[in-house]
């Protein structure tokens, strides 16, 4: 027996026992050989789909507020001094955000996410969402919404679950020990003290992390181990964007394999936890993104904050591919069916090959 599976056996045995998994067998993963690759994904596609079946959540996006925020995070595009070339504007209004809400939804999104840039909201625009909140249900019964507007002051949590809102965001990022490396405005212990808030206030906690920020394998194990801590309902995994005009513009780190590892890693450290593929999937893991779904149960459909992602036709046409369907449907999508078109190049042709 290999290492790696001794690891993956000591991991499949914590999970199975509720209890915390070794941070050395979890680094054993990320250490993982490309020869060993499926091993890790079948091991932690095993606690996927015992948890949660053959579905996935789909997640919308809806940026309330974007740009100009005053916090100096290296990884973002709307940070304090970015270049990056990214929409600016002020706070749509219920009715607009509504709007872009109906459309994620009329693709199968059971989530819509309301997010603003900037530290935290005044009192105000707590009341502001909350007016969003309300617009966006009304459209849409059933729906679930998470809010994410940054670092919570007394008693907005509450608020915002006074106001209708299911669940809150607001992600860990990297590990305690290295996050003055990426942020000087606002503590990591600010962080977990909003995600708390949400929490003890009654709304789903939301929390995750950012991969690709030159950390080590520890540093993810141990962000991955302190969700869990938190007891967070989903964890959102994104991959680094390195937006030009901003301090990590140059930071392209991760290809498929290693992003299928911190995946799996992921799921292993927090077997029943939501594990939702976010940002930077489509760069990064690219044709993989079908294996990334036997790890995760969650995904955005379309568009991030401030970038692209592939059109919602193709994440759900990637889902039926897998097997899988989309959370609430009670029927499976159609069959995706692509016309065979007869080959006018190449050879037997003047036309260049398709090379």
């Amino acid at each position: 027996m290999t290492a790696l599976h001794d690891a993956l056996e000591r991991l499949s045995a914590a999970a199975d026992a509720g209890e915390v998994p070794a941070a050395a067998d979890l680094e054993a993963v990320l250490s993982s050989t490309d020869a060993e690759l499926m091993d890790v994904v079948a091991a932690a596609a095993r606690l996927r789909f015992r948890h949660f079946g053959n579905t996935v959540k789909l997640n919308y996006l809806v940026n309330l507020k974007s740009g100009l925020c005053p916090e100096d995070c290296n990884y973002c595009s709307q940070r304090l001094g970015s270049k990056a070339d990214v929409l600016k504007y002020t706070w749509l209004t219920p009715e607009q955000a509504a709007e872009q809400a109906a459309a994620g939804v009329a693709g199968g999104a059971s989530r819509v996410c309301l997010v603003a840039s900037g530290r935290g909201p005044t009192d105000m625009d707590v009341e502001r969402v909350g007016k969003t909140i309300a617009a966006v249900k009304n459209a849409a019964p059933g729906v679930e919404v998470c809010a994410c507007l940054g670092l919570l002051k007394d008693g907005q949590a509450e608020r915002l679950a006074d106001l209708g809102a299911d669940a809150y965001n607001h992600n860990l990022n990297t590990a305690e020990e290295t996050y003055a490396d990426i942020c000087s405005t606002h503590t990591f212990a600010d962080r977990v003290d909003t995600v708390n808030a949400a929490h003890g206030a009654g709304l789903s906690p939301c929390s995750g992390l950012i991969a690709g920020m030159g950390e080590r394998d520890a540093d993810l194990v141990s962000v991955a181990l302190g969700l869990r801590g938190l007891d967070v309902d989903s964890i959102p995994v994104n991959f680094l964007l390195p937006f030009e005009g901003t301090p990590m513009e140059s930071k392209w780190d991760l290809d498929p394999r290693r992003c299928l590892r911190i995946l799996a890693m992921v799921r292993l450290a927090n077997p029943s936890a939501e594990v939702r593929l976010a940002a930077g999937r489509e760069v990064h893991l690219r044709t993989m993104q079908a294996t990334a779904l036997q790890i995760v149960n969650s995904i955005f459909l379309g568009d991030y904050l401030t970038s692209e992602g592939q059109a919602a036709k193709d994440d759900l046409a990637l889902i039926a591919d897998a097997g899988l369907v989309p959370l609430g449907p009670e029927s499976a999508p159609e069959a995706v069916r692509e016309a065979v078109r007869p080959r006018r190049r190449g050879a037997g042709t003047d036309v260049a090959p398709n090379a």
